[in-house]
């Protein structure tokens, strides 16, 4: 399971124009899911995102969490994360989970996130979404379990 983190001053992510999650300060993660994730994948990755230390402390180092700081958590499953890019002109999508099995993972992943923090708030899945952010930094990471 793949987490692009991006730590925002503000997010949300909107389908046919209607604004369905958003969040200020906090992390905007990229979801992607591979064919042989796992709930516990899953879980490891929350409990990365929530803990990842990249938020300014008083010397300005990035040494806070986002549940040390009480940022939103805006969750977008994106499943271009897991494409295969090494050769050709056109990506290869072998890599990711069958639909059924990332919406699965993506909604045991959202379930967790309520349960452990807040805000959190989503895109939509499978939808055609438009994501707007402001990166703060800018400061971006790819996690992975």
């Amino acid at each position: 399971m793949i987490g692009l983190v991006q730590r925002v001053g503000e997010a949300r992510v909107s389908v046919a124009g209607e604004i369905v999650g958003e969040i200020g300060p906090g992390l905007l993660a990229l979801i992607g899911v591979e064919r042989d994730d796992t709930e516990a994948q899953a879980d490891r990755l929350l409990q990365r995102m929530l803990g990842y230390r990249i938020f300014a402390d008083r010397e300005g180092r990035m040494n806070l969490s986002l549940q040390q700081v009480g940022g939103g958590l805006l969750l977008v499953s994106q499943f271009t994360l897991v494409a295969d890019t090494r050769k050709g002109a056109r990506p290869s999508f072998s890599r990711a989970a069958p639909p059924e099995l990332g919406r699965r993972l993506f909604d045991h992943l959202v379930v967790q996130a309520r349960s452990a923090h807040s805000p959190v708030a989503t895109g939509v899945f499978g939808a055609d979404m438009q994501v707007a952010l402001v990166n703060d930094g800018p400061v971006t990471f790819w996690l992975e379990t």
